[in-house]
């Protein structure tokens, strides 16, 4: 079954100006059980239309928390009445948005309604489990969050598009208390991807492993030391080279932050990276296999393309909507996209990746006679310039080229585009996270990833 019926070319019948029509619905779940005690149990669902009108340079945006024939029109009426109001203000004068071949997209799936009760006794059999076989952990918690989007989508020059797009993810995370009396803590994922909870899980015994494997690891960061602080041979591992390519590149590289100003506004065809450095922000297809959260169209009515950023070093691109492509003479790529009918679409990644090299991980590290392997990061932040700090919850020392002992919380800081250039080696193995959510002004699901990356970076101390 589907949500939304779908959106009548008639609608946008008569329309002079570019037009675009939304239907949307967001379905979230939550479940989060700490220590043994359910301390959350939420469904939330938004639901409703928007319509957004172009004209001039300015847009014309309307939207209503209803899908019914009534609210369509009025948010047509409401966004052309808008865009003829700011066109008359602004008075920008700037010409037609960057116009593409029609989209004709349907995603053949069906909505699917889960259950609470599947997701909590889900996460208390993990629990217990965890509880059963470790009860010296002074903490531990199950986090079970799912999510859903189903896009219903018109355009003027034809572009029409029906998707749905759900996700599924596991969370756990462990605390023990070390000899000094510090709280040492360790979250990770323990599975996560496009699909709902019953196409990605069955039974709560499959992650019994991982859950192993992150309490060995817990372990050996109790007993772990601190890094030595200074720029220094590091290995990060594929999720912190994953959130590199998003935080640290990519948002310098969309065409709207560029045009404000980011550090990639002078640095169009010049080299940002060692030669041995490409990323790309895929669309729905990754080195060989769909990607972990597929985009066939965007919320513009543009067919989604891959976006070459950096190739062999060299910056080649930006990502783009409409309106930016015109600005930069380059082609829309599938950039554009809202979280809920209330948003407008905004240029946003969708699956930015390092790509891999030749290298094995193994010689990456027989390669360091001093430094650390870094195989977790539990936040970060960057900005426009490429500078970035990473929180970094897990990692080795490396000595003479073998991993010696796991080290405390520290942290990872640089300019990004400083620290590509360092770039020796990369794994020829790439990982993807596919559990979070890009924050730029609206939170939108994205993934990230990338092989192990041997470079220099400055990492903290005690």
């Amino acid at each position: 079954m589907h949500l939304l019926n779908d959106l009548k070319a008639e609608y946008l019948s008569g329309i002079s100006s570019y037009t675009e029509l939304r239907a949307q619905v967001n379905t979230m779940y939550g479940v989060s059980i700490v220590s043994g005690n359910l301390v959350d149990n939420s469904r939330s669902q938004t639901s409703g239309v928007n319509a957004r009108v172009y004209k001039n340079g300015v847009y014309g945006f309307s939207s209503m928390g209803e899908y019914s024939d009534e609210s369509v029109k009025a948010v047509i009426d409401a966004a052309q009445r808008n865009a003829l109001f700011m066109d008359r203000r602004v008075n920008k004068g700037k010409p037609p948005l960057w116009d593409t071949a029609p989209a004709d997209f349907t995603e053949k799936r069906d909505f699917v309604e889960i259950p609470q009760k599947i997701l909590i006794d889900y996460a208390k059999e993990l629990d217990e489990y965890i509880n059963g076989k470790y009860p010296d952990l002074a903490s531990r918690s199950v986090m079970i969050r799912c999510d859903s989007i189903e896009r219903l989508l018109r355009v003027s020059n034809g572009s029409r598009s029906h998707s749905i797009s759900p996700r599924s993810c596991i969370y756990v995370s462990m605390t023990t208390e070390a000899s000094d009396g510090s709280a040492i803590e360790l979250f990770d994922i323990m599975d996560c991807g496009k699909g709902y909870f019953s196409d990605l899980f069955t039974e709560p015994k499959e992650l019994y492993e991982k859950a192993d494997e992150l309490y060995t690891r817990l372990m050996a960061k109790r007993d772990g030391v601190f890094s030595d602080a200074g720029i220094c041979d590091c290995i990060i591992d594929s999720s912190i080279a994953g959130m590199i390519a998003h935080e640290a590149v990519g948002h310098t590289v969309e065409a709207d932050l560029v045009m404000a100003g980011s550090v990639a506004a002078s640095k169009l065809g010049c080299r940002v990276a060692s030669e041995k450095v490409s990323i790309t922000d895929f669309a729905h297809t990754a080195f060989g296999k769909e990607a972990p959260l597929p985009v066939y169209v965007d919320d513009e009515g543009v067919v989604c393309e891959d976006a070459p950023l950096i190739k062999d070093g060299i910056l080649v691109g930006y990502m783009n909507n409409r309106d930016s492509a015109v600005n930069f003479n380059m082609k829309p790529q599938g950039n554009a996209r809202a979280f809920s009918f209330s948003d407008e679409p905004l240029i946003r990644m969708r699956n930015t990746a390092i790509h891999p090299g030749t290298d094995k991980l193994s010689d990456m590290i027989a390669s360091i006679d001093k430094g650390y392997y870094l195989t977790k990061t539990m936040n970060g932040q960057a900005d426009t310039t490429g500078e970035f700090m990473f929180g970094i919850t897990m990692g080795y020392e490396i000595k003479n080229g073998k991993l010696g002992k796991a080290i405390r919380d520290t942290t990872i800081s640089g300019v990004a585009f400083d620290m590509l250039k360092t770039v020796d080696m990369l794994s020829d193995e790439v990982a993807w996270s596919s559990s979070g959510y890009c924050g730029k002004k609206q939170p939108m699901p994205v993934s990230d990833g990338g092989p192990a990356v041997k470079c220099k970076v400055n990492i903290g101390g005690r």
